[in-house]
């Protein structure tokens, strides 16, 4: 029968190998290989004993989400510097042992971002745990997701306070939270208490990284990469210093140090877009876009979009592409031939390695993914 390790006694163990940095990674791995031998399992901690012990508000259920979610980070008891410390060790000490079982059973920290789920009930209760993995490696599984999950619970409210940053803009709030609380797993996977800093201070940097990606990603209609996005930054100075909106984009990349080609996709991108219903001023009656683009007797609709055969939708298709990517497209997929080729025969044709011609292959295929020629194949597909 496996023994379990309570936290303390672990606690003065690390507290001890704590005092060499330099040596408690190779310390713990021994540390490890001995509770291994003693059959001995980590202690999975309650997570009820980080909550303060009040009684739930009468109107909760009737307050928003957001409002119940502050009430139960706020119920959570923060943790000092001394017991994040020592949290922080368990985390590294629990993750060799995890590594170490992962190496005996031959899989890869790889093969864990799949099919495996975590029931803490379970643990708790102490009946069989299953996560999807075998017994052994399971258990070192549950072992370092329940600290981490202890980490992250007692600093949400880092997200909280940091999230009142970006209230301003039009993410919802909800949504940043929870980017924010995914955040603080990967700064507990990233933070290293040999440095001497406190998790909070690390933790903020992923935070403001993750609502940042989260505005860039999603704050467009249409999304554009985040590194346009910093570009265009730059851009709107280099814009203003020259004070001509009308400026060139060889101006530009001049003036604001980046690359023509990355200026001139970067104003691409920046487009903005409109609704078609919206009205082109303030007068309701002024009509919109959709009324300009119904020419004739006002119905978009006509008989000549049937007129359409899948020959004329991918000819004009291959028509957007260069002599390269045309040629590429063709060979691999057999275009106007009896027979399809390999990457590696489409390299040898052109003379340049196989890698190249998949991206000329990815890059074709992009091009061709219009509107226009969805359209004329859907048919073909039903």
């Amino acid at each position: 029968m496996a023994k379990n390790i309570k936290h303390a006694k672990l606690d003065q163990i690390l507290d001890r190998l704590a005092q060499n940095p330099d040596t408690f990674a190779a310390e713990c791995e021994k540390l490890a290989a001995r509770f291994d031998k003693d059959n001995s399992d980590l202690e999975i901690t309650d997570p009820r004993t980080w909550h303060k012990d009040q009684p739930i508000p009468r109107d909760l259920g009737r307050r928003s989400i957001e409002h119940q979610l502050r009430a139960e980070i706020d119920d959570i008891i923060h943790i000092d510097r001394e017991e994040e410390a020592r949290l922080a060790r368990r985390i590294e000490f629990a993750r060799i042992r995890l590594h170490a079982a992962l190496e005996k059973a031959g899989m890869q920290p790889s093969d864990l971002d799949t099919g495996v789920h975590y029931d803490p009930s379970a643990v708790l209760a102490g009946g069989r745990f299953d996560c999807g993995l075998p017994p052994r490696l399971c258990r070192r599984w549950s072992e370092l997701h329940a600290l981490r999950t202890e980490m992250v619970e007692r600093n949400l409210y880092l997200v909280l306070i940091n999230v009142e940053r970006y209230a301003h803009t039009s993410a919802g709030r909800l949504d940043l939270i929870q980017e924010g609380s995914a955040a603080l797993f990967r700064a507990v996977d990233g933070f290293d208490w040999k440095r001497g800093l406190l998790f909070r201070t690390y933790a903020v940097h992923w935070l403001n990284q993750a609502f940042r990606s989260y505005l860039y990603n999603f704050g467009h209609t249409v999304r554009v990469p985040v590194y346009l996005q910093k570009a265009m930054k730059h851009i709107n100075l280099a814009i203003a210093r020259l004070r001509d909106p009308n400026a060139s984009a060889e101006a530009i990349a001049k003036e604001s140090g980046l690359g023509v080609n990355v200026v001139e996709t970067a104003l691409t991108a920046a487009r903005s877009t409109h609704s078609m219903d919206a009205t082109f001023n303030s007068d309701d009656d002024a009509g919109n876009l959709r009324e300009v683009l119904s020419i004739g007797d006002g119905d978009p609709y006509t008989t000549d979009l049937e007129d359409n055969s899948l020959e004329d939708g991918i000819q004009g298709a291959l028509d957007q592409l260069s002599d390269r990517e045309r040629f590429v497209i063709s060979l691999r997929f057999g275009l106007g031939s009896e027979n399809e080729h390999t990457l590696a025969e489409v390299a040898a044709k052109l003379g340049v390695s196989l890698e190249r011609v998949r991206q000329i292959q990815v890059r074709a295929i992009t091009k061709m993914r219009t509107p226009k020629l969805r359209r004329q194949v859907d048919p073909f597909l039903n």
